[in-house]
């Protein structure tokens, strides 16, 4: 359209906004950018719901409050959501205007989520296509009404490749086959430190002149070509990393380093010729340090869902936790007095030797509410022995109490963790599409 005016007015649910041509053109919001590209009433009318051409004002029937806030997003480049609103209905104008959730901060990309979780919808059910413009229309336009991007350098762009492919295992083929690789590295260290405590590996003897040992056997090999590979790995993501101080503080991070430390010490230690026998304490945790590389098996957790959500149901449910901790450890305090006052404590003529203190008559409290019962630990007495069968039920209801907040907490992570991944891969689908 052959705009009369210089300026432009948008009326959005009775407030209007003034623009001049040029900023119509380079508009950030899709739908706005291309009236500038329009050239008939016909096609404006496509776009907006009606058009003056005499005063040049589209008018738009939508939340003007809701456009208030992404108007603040186009000056900030900051979107939230709008106090009052319901997250969906605010969802819905960001789509109509061409935005999408990936636009939200994190906080409100959460509550989107969480939100769309409780209903059972997934971000897709609210399809952008419903207000977006054909693909046939965004290619008539060309480049210039396309929402402006980020130009990054090549070194730039070599390092969010790599970002990428490192962090996310589904960014790309490479991503896919370095986590791959990885898996195979993590469940190949953890099977090696399986069998070191067989009793014919050489690992698995007592004597603290293991670690003084300059062994080539094949568990040395396979321990120093794994252990290779993790700290090639560690050190790559933390030079890729944006922000290192975040990066030294993610927990994963911590038990990578956890995990890869015993080794380089144990290497400093041999090299400086320590005997095996002066090591003493510094020997035995040296093996207990060394066991930790059991703690590797979370690094699987960047590359499965089901221990991420794992992972986030535990950070969010730790009230519920606390409170089914808080349960059992009232519920053994007066059981484990109870029940060492029945069987040994009144001197009714049967002492059960295995309830002489309250700590010993906690273990078989705690073995009774979780209703594991191993029978290494049982009352004799009649007294005791009903309370026992009241120990248990009361351990299946205590316990039961809290498991219905961390299920519904858990399925509704799981979601949330499918619609990030979703909503990821079509970014980075859009991203490649447009390189």
């Amino acid at each position: 359209m052959k705009f009369g005016h210089s300026i432009c007015v948008l009326n959005v649910g009775g407030t209007r906004y003034a623009f001049t041509r040029e900023v119509i053109k380079d508009f950030p919001l899709r739908r706005v950018s291309r009236l500038h590209a329009c050239a008939t009433e016909k096609e404006v009318l496509e776009l907006c719901d009606d058009y003056d051409q005499d005063r040049n004002e589209f008018f738009f029937d939508r939340h003007a409050q809701a456009f208030l806030f992404i108007m603040l997003y186009v000056r900030s480049g900051k979107l939230r959501f709008v106090p009052g609103i319901c997250e969906l209905s605010f969802y819905t104008e960001m789509l109509y205007w061409g935005l999408e959730s990936a636009h939200l901060d994190f906080c409100c990309q959460k509550r989107l989520d969480d939100r769309m979780s409780e209903i059972g919808l997934d971000t897709d059910c609210l399809s952008e296509s419903d207000f977006r413009l054909s693909s046939g229309e965004d290619s008539q336009t060309g480049d210039e009404t396309a929402e402006p991007k980020t130009v990054l350098s090549g070194r730039a762009k070599w390092l969010e490749r790599m970002r990428q492919a490192i962090e996310d295992p589904n960014s790309s083929l490479p991503a896919q086959i370095l986590a791959t690789v990885s898996v195979i590295f993590v469940i190949t260290s953890m099977v090696m430190l399986c069998l070191s405590t067989l009793p014919d590996w050489d690992t698995a003897k007592g004597s603290t002149d293991e670690i003084n040992k300059q062994s080539t056997g094949p568990d040395t090999v396979v321990e120093a070509v794994c252990i290779s590979w993790f700290t090639a790995e560690c050190l790559l993501r933390f030079l890729v990393a944006r922000n290192k101080w975040e990066f030294l503080r993610r927990p994963l991070n911590i038990i990578d380093v956890v995990a890869i430390s015993p080794y380089y010490i144990t290497m400093v230690l041999a090299g400086a010729g320590l005997p095996g026998g002066g090591l003493g304490v510094a020997g035995v945790a040296l093996r207990v340090l060394r066991m930790m590389r059991v703690f590797w098996l979370m690094k699987l957790a960047r590359h499965f869902l089901g221990l991420q959500t794992l992972g986030l149901t535990l950070r969010r449910c730790y009230r519920e936790m606390v409170m089914l901790l808080v349960f059992v450890a009232v519920a053994m305090a007066i059981y484990s007095a109870l029940a060492q006052l029945l069987e040994h404590g009144l001197d009714l003529g049967v002492r059960n030797p295995d309830y002489a203190s309250i700590p010993a008559a906690a273990w078989w409290v705690i073995i009774s509410m979780t209703t594991v019962g191993y029978g290494d630990v049982y009352p004799v007495t009649v007294g005791g022995r009903v309370l026992g069968g009241v120990c248990v039920v009361s351990g299946i209801v205590l316990l039961a109490l809290p498991i219905t907040f961390i299920y519904h907490s858990f399925v509704q992570c799981y979601h949330e963790l499918q619609m990030r991944s979703a909503r990821h891969a079509r970014s980075i689908s859009a991203a490649e599409l447009l390189r």
